[in-house]
């Protein structure tokens, strides 16, 4: 930024906000140092260093009070040498080839820059109330927010004073204030984000005084923040997670189709089950075993943590046999322990839970029976919780599921190891699921572990957590709400938020509204049917009508395992979500900026649940870059236009974007037969998009850090057309550690019409259909094609 620039900015924010200033203020003086600006005011300390050119961080120590470096957030380790500061009479610069932050000494101001536009100013800044202490900044009047966790309040929660406090739910539908999820993070439709890095409870308030104000209000803790700025809204994600870590790519059985109720009260029940799905060959990778597994009863059995031999008299044996099977056994598991569980008296002898001030375990009541908590912040609880998992993990256990762990009971005056309830309450399940997946870095290194969890913090995302919704109502109401969570925890880096499909909570019988919501489960992130036993969530559990039309969409899901495992690389690397709101494409588009009925699925799906009964037709819009085609009729969509769209039964409206490439492979009993010798590889021929890129990423799909110890490959498509050629190119790019195979390939070219084709230079044959071409293509390890097609 120069100078000029520069003093322009600083007179235009002093003249039109200068009455918001925080008078009290005073500035001193100012110095740096191992990468920090340090600047002395009146009442405390401003110290503000950069992460990068993109990233910087602000924290302010009052008079009395003594930096504290932790966080439970931001791993990233900051840049050095790419900050500069400099000085006039009235304002100190500190800048990056990036952000700027500005200074302003009198009144006392400080303001964040990107490539010379201001984001966002303090407005008072620091202030403390009796109770509570507060940051608070100036808003532009017409910026759009998203943010502060999982809710359901419509994509703009501008207007909105959020509490910070993972709570769950039960039974909601289209609105939801406070959810499992509480994150304290805002995003702007001006492309920058603010993170509040501090884990004690609070609020996040987005203006609902309509007066242009942003403020941040907690108990205690650190008084840092994070100003997060990008060149889109991809970028700006990614820069998010390189702060807060990026999601370990999951296993790819993770991607496939659960079992899943509450719950299966039964070794046979179990194993019948999986036989129902296997006989009506319906694809299953997974069953999920909720609280029978430890105890008869619902009340009364938690903190068992072990199995109940009655009704499950040789465990070891049915893992072992489900794995036979390609079938995964995922175990439920929450951290309370009842006074009336097989494990009490252990875990008061071993002093894991959580105490009163006098240091006895904290016990109280709540729906399942009298509780103790585990403390999983002190190391004698977090190495005693370790210690069940590893077991059953060495009994063939392949994943968990963390349930109840806001914690959903927690009173106020409990005492952790290392803080209050209150002061620790939003990153206890943060702190479960990182205990986990140490534990599997330490004990099973090769494994990828499944960590299904309820609730979480900023940065949950790097110890492999999947979110889900909570307890969604099995209603079109409950459905309704969905994609909203889904694209704003996606957009907050939890990029596998998912529901319940078909909804939880009641047992409201529709099997319109069963297909509906199992149709966009096809375009999210895991495909995982879940309700109370009074509605079978199973499809195999369906009369034949209904049960034919499940399987239909669990068939594609795993038709579509080359793209969505190659979106699950893509969110490993760059932090990208699977699903994605319309504005990313046109983020000056505030029309866009509330949307989500309508969403990306990956960069190459358009997908409109339908979310009410009976629906016949629904009206949607096509962004603007390129044209779109019906994914099951191949119809065009022009690029920028809005069309009423007929819906059926048999599917939700899906267009794929013109130039796409689609890899898909045929129906699989699961991911255990899983491979990419034999694909389709689909395209979408636009004379709009006259070029285009594409990759299939593969690897095992088990080994932890498959991608960095170079055991992967991955497969690169290109498009060009010029005058009447299309020309496509396909080749590999091969890890140290892996061993490629050659491959069949079908290249299936979607609304085109062709004279001839070649391939390397070679005449070839090919097959017509109605509205697309088929070339049969041998991929050879290390070998480039080139296909080439005269239109």
């Amino acid at each position: 930024m120069n100078k000029t620039i520069f003093r322009i900015l600083i007179l235009f924010i002093s003249t039109t906000v200068a009455f918001a200033q925080n008078a009290n203020r005073k500035y001193e003086n100012f110095k740096e140092g191992n990468n920090t600006l340090e600047i002395k005011t009146s009442d405390g300390i401003y110290r503000i260093k950069p992460y990068s050119d993109k990233i910087v961080e602000t924290s302010f120590i009052p008079n009395g009070e003594t930096y504290n470096p932790n966080s439970h957030a931001v791993v990233l380790v900051p840049k050095t040498g790419i900050s500069k500061v400099t000085e006039d009479s009235n304002s100190i610069r500190f800048t990056t080839k990036g952000i700027v932050v500005a200074i302003q000494k009198s009144p006392f101001k400080i303001s964040y820059f990107y490539k010379d536009k201001l984001l966002l100013s303090e407005k008072n800044g620091y202030t403390k109330k009796d109770s509570t202490e507060i940051i608070d900044f100036n808003l532009d009047n017409s910026e759009v927010l998203y943010g502060g966790g999982a809710r359901a309040l419509g994509m703009n929660r501008r207007g909105n004073r959020l509490q910070l406090y993972n709570r769950a739910h039960y039974g909601y539908e289209t609105r939801a204030e406070l959810m499992n999820f509480t994150m304290p993070i805002v995003m702007s439709s001006k492309i920058y984000a603010v993170h509040f890095d501090n884990a004690p409870i609070g609020y996040l308030d987005l203006d609902s005084k309509k007066d242009n104000t942003l403020a941040y209000e907690t108990i205690s803790g650190r008084k840092t923040y994070q100003v997060i700025a990008g060149d889109s809204w991809t970028d700006l994600i990614s820069n998010y997670t390189d702060l807060t870590g990026k999601q370990p790519l999951p296993a790819r059985w993770t991607l496939g189709n659960f079992s899943s109720r509450f719950g299966y009260h039964s070794q046979d029940e179990v194993l019948k089950t999986i036989d129902k799905f296997n006989n009506d060959e319906i694809p299953v990778d997974a069953i999920i075993l909720d609280l029978y597994w430890f105890g008869k009863t619902v009340q009364g059995t938690m903190g068992n943590l072990d199995w109940d031999k009655d009704n499950f008299p040789t465990p070891t044996k049915m893992i072992a046999d489900l794995n036979a099977k390609g079938v995964k056994t995922i175990l439920i598991t929450e951290p309370f322990i009842l006074t009336t569980s097989n494990k009490w008296e252990e875990a008061v002898g071993k002093k894991i839970l959580a105490t009163d001030k006098s240091g006895s375990p904290f016990k109280y009541d709540f729906y399942f029976g009298n509780t103790g908590l585990i403390d999983i912040f002190k190391p004698e609880g977090k190495e005693w919780f370790w210690n069940i998992y590893k077991n059953l993990i060495n009994q063939g256990v392949g994943g968990w599921w963390g349930d109840l762990g806001e914690p959903e009971v927690h009173p106020s005056k409990l005492q952790h190891a290392i803080g209050s309830a209150d002061e620790l309450h939003n990153i206890y399940g943060h702190n479960w699921a990182k205990l986990v997946q140490e534990g599997y870095q330490k004990e099973f290194p090769n494994q990828r572990p499944f960590i299904l969890m309820r609730s979480g913090y900023s940065g949950s995302q790097r110890f492999g957590m999947i979110p889900w919704s909570g307890d969604v109502s099995r209603t079109w109401g409950g459905l309704q709400s969905q994609t909203e969570i889904a694209l704003q925890m996606g957009m907050q880096g939890m990029g596998y938020m998912h529901s319940d499909l078909g909804g939880f909570a009641g047992d409201y019988f529709d099997n319109e509204l069963y297909i509906r919501w199992l149709q966009y489960g096809v375009f999210q992130p895991i495909f995982r049917p879940h309700a109370q036993e009074d509605v079978a969530s199973e499809p195999v559990y369906k009369d034949i009508v209904t049960k034919a039309k499940a399987k239909k969409q669990i068939e594609l899901r795993y038709q579509m395992l080359p793209y969505n495992y190659t979106l699950a690389f893509e969110n490993n690397q760059k932090g990208t979500p699977l699903m994605r709101p319309l504005f990313f494409e046109e983020p000056a588009n505030l029309k866009l900026s509330n949307i989500c009925e309508t969403y990306l699925w990956g960069n190459d799906f358009l997908v409109t649940p339908i979310t009410k009964a009976g629906i016949t037709s629904t009206s949607i819009y096509f962004p603007k870059n390129n044209n779109w085609f019906d994914f099951y009729s191949d119809k065009k969509q022009s690029a920028g236009t809005t069309s009423t769209i007929a819906v059926t039964e048999d599917h939700i409206p899906v267009f794929v974007r013109g130039g796409a490439f689609i890899p898909m492979i045929k129906t699989i009993q699961n991911t255990s037969k899983y491979s990419i010798e034999n694909f389709e590889l689909h395209y979408y021929f636009d004379r709009k998009t006259t070029e285009s890129k594409g990759i299939l990423y593969d690897d095992n799909g088990e080994t932890s850090n498959a991608f960095e110890k170079g055991a992967f490959e991955i497969l690169n498509f290109k498009s060009v057309i010029k005058a009447k050629i299309l020309t496509i190119k396909l080749n590999s790019e091969v890890g140290k550690s892996y061993q490629p195979k050659d491959k069949n390939v079908t290249l299936i070219i979607h609304n085109i019409k062709a004279k001839k084709a070649t391939l390397n230079g070679i005449s070839i044959s090919f097959k017509t259909n109605k509205n697309s071409i088929e070339i049969p293509i041998s991929l050879k390890k290390g070998s480039e094609n080139e296909i080439k097609i005269q239109l």
